[in-house]
């Protein structure tokens, strides 16, 4: 099954996806600069053969839902998040007030 699904995050507005997946859930949470996900996304990825794109993204790991998904510390971000003042340990939700 797949959701996507608006949210409010201090009066802006942002676009969960979770895809139920056997067992476990892909999620992500977007704003129209960048995004935050599950352990499935491959910053190393996105940071080497990627970085010409100019991903701005945040990686949570352990997180089983969306509100979880935006409470968690990041655990991981690309240079491009870094460069917006996105750092590890900040939490989801906090990550995305920047990619405004």
């Amino acid at each position: 099954m797949i959701s996507i699904t608006p949210i409010m995050i201090e009066g802006f507005s942002f676009t969960a996806v979770s895809v139920k997946l056997p067992k476990t859930n892909f999620l992500s949470v977007s704003s129209e600069k960048g995004y935050i996900m599950c352990g499935a996304l491959d910053v190393a990825l996105l940071n080497e053969k990627l970085s010409d794109r100019k991903i701005i993204a945040g990686r949570a790991v352990g997180v089983r839902s969306i509100e979880q998904l935006l409470e968690a510390p990041l655990e991981s971000v690309t240079l491009e998040a870094e460069a917006l003042g996105i750092t590890i340990g900040m939490k989801g939700k906090e990550a995305l007030l920047k990619m405004l």
